[in-house]
């Protein structure tokens, strides 16, 4: 299972490193947009109902409303990134009173609240820069991958049981300390102020935490373990952006407002 993970991965960094930094900006925007509509795809298996009809409807109406938001990003995406981090805070209160039910359309909105700011934000920072959208998306594996690791060896007490029982502070801990080495060696390369670098990062690595948490809670609802199986030993599109999605907007707003985007 490792070894297929560790593959998956691999082979993921290089298509990555091949949209951000090799193909025109047109094609990576394009990617960028099917990412979102691969995971309305997903999504549309937690609302509940069965058939492809379903999906494709739901797949459908994120791409129109992605379309609608792109098509007015110069003057609304702050607006949208704002809202994004609002949700994201309830997302987080919502997490300790879980399990409770989520009415149908309840699930059709909340995976327009993580799908499209995630859109946005991953357009925005790519239109920064590159190098700016692979920070923000160091710093969410830098969290997964510190966490996994240091769950593995010392994990004990349980952070989300009933959402997801594998989880445990020691991992929080140990991916928030990863985060904070990533932060510190970039503002370090970048020549960036690290006093507020590095707390800036522990927050989004922390709201990283909140995503992955939130959209295990619609998995839950859901019944399934994966949100599909695109990618082998990694699960589904939406178990590998799930994370980002929550990170990102407070990435993006906080790194231009901070100054610090470059």
């Amino acid at each position: 299972m490792l070894k297929t993970r560790l593959v998956t991965a691999i082979i993921a960094i290089l298509v990555l490193g091949a949209v951000l930094f090799v193909v025109p900006p047109a094609v990576a925007e394009v990617v960028i947009g099917l990412l979102i509509l691969g995971g309305a795809w997903e999504w549309a298996g937690f609302l509940g109902t069965e058939g492809n009809s379903t999906r494709a409807v739901y797949t459908l109406l994120i791409g129109v409303a992605g379309a609608l938001v792109v098509s007015q990003l110069d003057s609304h995406s702050e607006l949208v990134l704002i809202i994004a981090c609002g949700w994201w805070f309830i997302a987080f209160v919502w997490t300790f009173f879980f399990p409770t039910p989520i009415p149908r359309l309840l699930r059709w909105i909340c995976g327009a609240l993580v799908l499209l700011p995630l859109y946005v934000a991953l357009l925005w920072l790519y239109g920064i820069s590159s190098e700016l959208l692979l920070f923000a998306l160091l710093i969410v594996w830098a969290a997964d991958i510190g966490a996994y690791f240091a769950g593995k060896a010392f994990g004990r007490v349980k952070l989300a049981p009933s959402i997801s029982p594998g989880k445990t502070w020691e991992g929080v801990i140990g991916g928030l300390l990863v985060v904070l080495l990533l932060s510190a060696a970039y503002g370090s390369y970048r020549d960036l102020p690290l006093a507020v670098l590095m707390p800036f990062c522990l927050g989004v690595g922390a709201l990283s935490i909140v995503g992955d948490l939130t959209v295990s809670m619609f998995k839950r609802t859901a019944g399934v373990k994966d949100s599909g199986s695109l990618f082998p030993g990694h699960g589904g599109i939406l178990d590998r952006i799930d994370s980002i999605a929550a990170a990102a907007p407070l990435f993006t707003l906080g790194m231009v407002a901070l100054g610090l985007a470059s």
